[in-house]
């Protein structure tokens, strides 16, 4: 196999930077390109690339059509038979490459995801965050951390997908998020098989604060009853639970009105079990605060944006592209 990394990137040099110094250390032994896809940046890396003669980079400039359109772009530029997509603000272990030629020698697939895990360098937030969005005791399971729930989905900050796989689906849709899961459905639909390989981890910045990590996981929640309406054959009871989780601690709280407290004691004990847990992995009473917050962010801005989708996609049925046109790009 030769793989061909796709790296779509807007604005962020210095992640471009740190991704390609790791990038230099790969003890994987044969040879690889790198595809970089400048999706339309006022602030690019040309410079920045120039650093690293020794690796093969590929760069190229386009207008900006986000970042599915973009990895599609990379992918029918690209020279060889397996791509393997990133996104820019991820740093790659040294054994990276070689987890993956060794995985998918013992049993091929025609796309695979991987996990992300945090660097000892990342912030205390940007720790507590990666924690909520990979522990099991909430949503992170699914997302990488665990391969019991049903088939993979890949996501496309650490995915595979073969030269073949990618020309009989086209890549990814227009829809962003979502994009990864519209994927792997349709690659599905046509017969391949998707896979995790959990060795084969990323360390993801998640460039974020707490506003931007409301906004991305609403759009999660928008996301996916616009998937559900596409492909209701995949839809899982377990895409309600984190909103049924919302519902449940919003009604925890009329309870105490009625001096009822035993739901809201459950609510506080799950809370401070996930902060003592985070605590314990992170070696931080600080991180373990951090990552209650976020599972609260995560759980709220979830709940809210699957709930306003469901009710204008399933209930009044409209059009996904009209009702929330700002969750797709113009390709």
């Amino acid at each position: 196999m030769y793989f061909s990394l796709i790296i779509p990137v807007f604005n962020r040099p210095d992640e471009i930077d740190e991704l390609l110094e790791s990038l230099l250390h790969q003890t994987y032994d044969d040879n690889f390109e790198i595809v970089i896809i400048e999706d339309g940046s006022s602030v690019d890396c040309k410079e920045v690339i120039k650093k690293y003669t020794s690796l093969s980079i590929n760069y190229h400039y386009k207008s900006n059509s986000g970042p599915g359109d973009s990895r599609n772009f990379g992918m029918r530029v690209a020279k060889g038979d397996y791509f393997i997509v990133l996104d820019s603000d991820c740093i790659i272990p040294p054994d990276y490459l070689e987890k993956i030629h060794r995985s998918l020698e013992n049993e091929y697939v025609d796309c695979f995801g991987g996990p992300d895990k945090a660097l000892d360098s990342f912030s205390d937030i940007q720790k507590a965050i990666n924690f909520t969005m990979t522990s099991f005791l909430t949503t992170g399971g699914v997302r990488g951390g665990s391969e019991k729930i049903g088939k993979f989905q890949p996501r496309s900050f650490n995915m595979g997908i073969s030269k073949h796989a990618f020309e009989v689906s086209h890549g990814f849709g227009n829809i962003h998020p979502g994009e990864d899961p519209d994927l792997s459905i349709r690659l599905w639909k046509a017969g391949f098989k998707t896979k995790l390989i959990s060795e084969a981890y990323v360390y993801h910045k998640r460039r974020i604060d707490w506003n931007k990590f409301y906004i991305q996981v609403n759009k999660f929640g928008l996301a996916r009853p616009i998937l559900n309406k596409w492909y209701p054959e995949y839809t899982k009871i377990t895409f309600w639970f984190p909103t049924l989780f919302l519902l449940g601690f919003l009604l925890s709280l009329v309870c105490i009105l009625f001096n009822f407290y035993y739901l809201i004691v459950l609510y506080l004990v799950y809370f401070l079990s996930l902060g003592l847990l985070s605590t314990i992995e992170n070696k931080s009473v600080r991180i373990g605060y951090y990552s209650i917050i976020a599972a609260i962010i995560q759980f709220y801005g979830y709940g809210k944006g699957f709930l306003n989708a469901y009710f204008q996609i399933h209930i009044l049925n409209k059009n996904p592209q009209t009702a929330f046109p700002k969750m797709f790009f113009r390709k």
